[in-house]
């Protein structure tokens, strides 16, 4: 059974063309989960951190959406660009990325620092 640190929720929910809501599956959300499962198996993440899809998590508005558990931090706008900057800086380092929070979530208030999570040593 795997010991999961963390668990990174990328929505690639998909509606029709026409629905006014949009989808992460049309803004990136399957290039962003990729990008994603790419940079935790480069850094040696993989076996602490699963990268997981999900369906809608009714934020569409805030474009493609990660979600990371268990600090509950929400992401907005999320583009494979900015995927190293999550990996590094709350993955790794338990610092949330300012700019791509979504507003209002008071679970952060004081933006507590989360425990860090020591890549998979090579033998």
């Amino acid at each position: 059974m795997p010991n999961l640190q963390r668990h990174v929720f990328v929505c690639i929910n998909e509606r029709s063309a026409d629905n006014p809501k949009g989808c992460c599956m049309a803004r990136g959300g399957a290039q962003v989960r990729d990008r994603l499962k790419t940079e935790l198996k480069a850094r040696g993440l993989a076996k602490a951190i699963r990268a997981n899809n999900s369906g809608c998590l009714d934020q569409c508005e805030h474009g493609v959406t990660v979600l990371v558990y268990p600090e509950q931090v929400w992401y907005g706008h999320v583009t494979p660009d900015d995927i190293p900057e999550i990996v590094e800086k709350h993955l790794l380092n338990g610092e949330v990325v300012e700019r791509l929070l979504i507003p209002d979530q008071p679970q952060l208030a004081g933006h507590p620092r989360f425990p860090k999570i020591e890549p998979e040593k090579k033998s």
